[in-house]
């Protein structure tokens, strides 16, 4: 294998291509908000450049988070093997790496319109902050639903030059989704995180873990179930939200005995809720 092969194949373990659960939940609301905020299908060019923006903005989030903690992931099971913090990927080269990635993202903003522009610069603050907020806060969950929340505001701003009141009412839903499946995911590094010092909202709530993720499940549907009633037209939608409602009953049995596996794969499956979510709104504006 040659240098250069070996390189690509250190970035894309950087950027987690082979992971496409962490941009796929990124992706679904934002895209559910751009319809919503069209009225229907956005277009090629907004639909492009949102898909595009969302996987090139996560790949750049996965690049800053593994510099600021590559010293903690080497004391996690999970994390100990990633390229900065074995060393393969120097720290400066993997913020060279992100910078190229969130100026590409950047490029695509540009072709949208001033509001989301502005906007995208609020996205990046969010995006920079995060992989910090664990040595400060005791959920740093909810700062990473606000970064993963930016996309429904700039989508809203991009499609109608307009950031309405719904706009931020689903952002507040896509917070409670966040808020469940990271906190599914932070259950996995639990005792890793314990033993090294880092803040969790699995390790905030304690016992309360599992019915929490529920409450904040049910809430995050709620939301997004009242604050659309106007807007996704016809049964489809809420054949949508009840399947999603179904699937937060899996996750149930996934989470409940809280074993590093079964709260992986819940958080890994989680893209599936918001695919039917969004299915649902899609559907609704196609048969209207």
């Amino acid at each position: 294998m040659t240098f250069w092969q070996t390189k690509a194949r250190l970035y894309l373990d950087l950027i987690r291509w082979n992971r496409p659960a962490g941009w796929l939940v990124l992706l679904w609301p934002t895209l559910g908000a751009l319809w919503v905020a069209a009225g229907g299908f956005p277009g090629w060019h907004l639909l492009g450049v949102f898909v595009l923006g969302t996987i090139l903005m996560r790949s750049a989030g996965c690049c800053v988070n593994d510099v600021a903690d590559r010293k903690f992931d080497l004391h996690v099971k999970r994390t100990a093997q990633r390229p900065v913090t074995t060393g393969k990927v120097s720290a400066k080269e993997a913020l060279a790496v992100a910078a190229v990635l969130a100026l590409l993202a950047f490029a695509l903003v540009l072709t949208t319109n001033p509001l989301t522009i502005s906007m995208s610069f609020a996205a990046l603050v969010l995006t920079l902050v995060y992989p910090f907020a664990k040595r400060f806060v005791s959920m740093p969950q909810a700062v990473l639903g606000l970064a993963f929340g930016m996309g429904i505001p700039m989508a809203f701003a991009a499609a109608s030059a307009q950031m309405p009141a719904l706009a931020w009412v689903l952002m507040l839903g896509n917070l409670f989704w966040v808020l469940a499946y990271d906190t599914e995911y932070a259950m996995v590094d639990r005792d890793d995180d314990l033993k090294i010092g880092i803040r969790t909202s699995a390790i905030t709530l304690g016992r309360l873990d599992v019915p929490v993720i529920l409450c904040f499940y049910l809430i995050s549907i709620g939301i997004w179930a009242i604050a659309l009633k106007k807007y996704a037209f016809g049964a489809l939608f809420y054949i949508a939200i009840v399947v999603a409602l179904g699937q937060v009953v899996w996750h149930f049995t996934l989470i409940r005995e809280r074993s590093r596996e079964g709260c992986f794969r819940a958080f890994s499956q989680n893209h599936w809720l918001g695919f039917t979510v969004f299915v649902g709104i899609a559907a609704s504006y196609a048969v209207a």
